[in-house]
């Protein structure tokens, strides 16, 4: 029999253990082959792995050193096409009986072989057979070694994450680096030999790539943290790469495969080594200057020679390009996103917005995912696409959503996000029922999460980030409240010491942009900011900034909260689900700091450095001028401009909307 999957028609060929020896319903031990990058075999104990295999390398499971050619029982081989993916063994002698049992008693996987001799079962193989085989026994970057005292070691370069813990048997927060990574100084690779290769869950593979053109991938990409040989038959070929914890190594004396590690430049070698690195880049910098002006010279002639126009691609062009192109995180395979989706069932979707549909999903590992499905019917789907995958792949820090990986499969493009199991910012804020969840005391953490997030984003992510969509619906929230910056398809990033720029397509929501970018298209930093002024308004009072309208003023939710200001009663913003819970000197700061955020002239803007050390600290806060869009329109204005606006609106939960000017 195969044991696997069927992708054509999503059949997973899988086996469950009995409850136990009287009862034949299924119990919770199963095994079966893990559709991923990499694929390879798994004992689930429940919603837990209890075992792995290792990824398939072309002689047997890199984990499974009893499966070798020398076996003199059976012969097995492992597909992963397009249309399949499965393990299949046979018997080389057919008169030999095997059978394979999940034992749910104990917990362990057994093959036994009949004995005509003495007319019983006998137990050939078992696993987990010793204790190296419990799945991620010794944490990140622990190399489980059942040779040595402990059996848990780190790996070379590496140290133990908790020196107390680890000294005292207790491996699970494992090991991390005795010099961080510094991807732009240049990192190297040290070889590690003989090891069962790390859980494939968060890899990629190619199986035409050479070992070098492997390296060279994996070097590019910062996220890469090791690569592999896909197969090692020969000389080897194809390349598997890894992101994020390398988890559940193990050291064999025999068999295993080669892995190379991603280490900092400082823990390769000496000093004279780091020299000699330098003056190879000393060198090669000028070198590939002029190679690149060349090729763009040559371009720029071709280009002349066939009458000097060069074609933009098209989207049709970009839809048939492989997930490859510009690879920075973990690729899934749509039917590993199908299943964890159970097929993207209605009853699964979160919400729905401009993008596509946004669909709750659940691992097989339990670990639960927003898949981010974009609509074939998105006239602007595309282009944001690549632009989010590109941006969240590089972006790390805890009040920003964690993109775990992407899909791309003929028409199908989705985005695989960590699951924020309390929605989004804006279904408490404006909900009557709900907003009374959110006191104070989490309301003013959400505040400084943003802020925090957003500091990130200016200053110190490697590249300057401007959001541009920032709004309640794009903030969520985890279990414990914690505010994480969302969809970031909008996002323009900047270099070096560029700050602002301008486009004649300005994107985002109606209500949060600042006044600059709304008219001329200007945009910066103190764009964000001006947003960032609004959130703190529409968290204060429980009121949508769009949409609102002061009947007795005629003024819009920044004006009523200027007019509130100027007459010395502030207080009356604060929203009626707070009731007199709140503290009174950090509600007055905040609608301070947002005045201070709305300032017309974006040079008034203080930065979010500033801001981040204005809502932590009791400093004097400057005096605010009018704050940008404080508007006086009549009813009449209202209504044009409300039916003008609604008519491009979508829900706002899971993406924004485009407002061509």
């Amino acid at each position: 029999m195969k044991l696997g999957w069927d992708l054509r028609t999503h059949l997973n060929r899988h086996l469950s253990a009995w409850k136990n020896s009287d009862d034949p319903s299924p119990g919770d031990f199963i095994w079966e082959i893990e559709l991923q990058g990499n694929p390879e075999a798994v004992l689930w104990k429940g919603s837990q792995k209890y075992f792995r295999s290792g990824p398939w390398n072309g002689i047997g499971f890199s984990g499974a050193p009893y499966l070798s050619p020398g076996n003199l029982v059976f012969s097995y081989e492992f597909v992963s096409n397009e249309e399949e993916v499965y393990y299949m063994f046979s018997l080389k002698n057919k008169s030999v009986l095997s059978r394979i049992v999940l034992n749910q008693t104990d917990y362990t996987r057994q093959r036994y072989t009949w004995s005509e001799e003495t007319r019983t079962w006998k137990l050939l193989t078992f696993v987990p057979n010793e204790y190296c085989d419990k799945y991620g026994l010794c944490g990140a970057y622990g190399n489980c070694d059942s040779t040595q005292l402990p059996a848990c070691q780190c790996l070379k370069g590496f140290k133990p994450k908790s020196p107390d813990g680890w000294s005292s048997g207790d491996w699970s927060q494992g090991c991390e680096r005795n010099k961080p990574l510094n991807c732009q100084a240049g990192d190297g690779f040290i070889q590690f030999r003989r090891l069962k290769l790390p859980d494939a869950t968060h890899s990629w593979v190619n199986k035409t790539m050479s070992i070098k053109e492997c390296r060279d991938k994996c070097f590019q990409n910062c996220s890469c943290m090791a690569y592999s040989s896909l197969d090692i038959r020969g000389r080897g070929s194809g390349c598997a790469i890894w992101f994020g914890d390398l988890v559940d190594i193990r050291q064999y004396q025999s068999g295993g495969q080669d892995l190379f590690i991603r280490m900092s430049a400082l823990e390769l070698g000496s000093k004279g080594n780091e020299t000699k690195l330098k003056i190879a880049l000393i060198i090669a910098t000028p070198l590939a200057a002029l190679l690149a002006m060349l090729i763009l010279c040559h371009y720029f002639c071709k280009s002349r020679s066939s009458g000097g126009r060069i074609k933009e691609k098209k989207e049709n062009d970009i839809k048939n390009e492989g997930p490859d192109e510009d690879m920075e995180l973990p690729v899934f395979q749509l039917a590993t996103i199908s299943h964890a989706t159970d097929n993207f069932s209605l009853s699964n979707k979160l919400g729905q917005g401009g993008f596509g549909p946004v669909f709750k999903g659940k691992f097989l590992d339990g670990q639960e995912i927003a898949v981010k499905r974009l609509s074939q019917s998105s006239g602007q789907g595309v282009n944001e696409f690549k632009n989010e995958v590109k941006l969240i792949a590089k972006l790390q820090h805890r009040n920003l959503v964690r993109l775990l990986g992407c899909c791309i499969e003929g028409e199908e493009k989705m985005l695989v996000y960590e699951y924020m199991p309390n929605r989004s910012l804006d279904s408490f804020l404006f909900d009557q029922t709900r907003a009374k969840e959110l006191d104070w005391t989490k309301r003013f953490k959400i505040i400084c999460g943003i802020a925090r997030g957003l500091l990130y984003l200016h200053q110190d992510s490697r590249l300057r980030i401007i959001h541009r969509d920032l709004k309640a619906s794009n903030v969520l929230l985890d279990e414990e409240m914690n505010p994480k910056i969302s969809d970031f398809g909008m996002a323009k990033t900047f270099g070096g010491e560029q700050t602002e720029g301008s486009t004649s397509r300005v994107v985002g929501t109606y209500g949060y942009m600042a006044p600059e970018y709304a008219i001329d298209g200007q945009f910066s930093v103190k764009s964000d900011v001006f947003s960032f002024g609004i959130l703190l308004l529409e968290i204060i009072s429980g009121i949508k900034n769009r949409g609102f309208f002061q009947p007795k003023h005629n003024v819009n939710l920044i004006g009523h909260a200027w007019k509130l200001w100027k007459e010395d009663n502030p207080l009356e913003l604060v929203a009626e689900s707070l009731g007199e819970c709140f503290t009174l000197s950090e509600v007055i700061r905040c609608i301070h700091i947002s005045f201070l955020c709305l300032q017309q002239n974006p040079e008034d803007r203080p930065p979010m450095s500033s801001v981040v050390m204005m809502l932590g600290s009791e400093i004097k806060l400057p005096q605010p001028k009018q704050p940008g869009f404080l508007l006086e329109r009549t009813a009449l204005e209202m209504d044009s401009s409300t039916s003008k606006h609604d008519s491009t609106s979508v829900n706002e939960i899971t993406h924004t909307i485009l407002e061509a000017r």
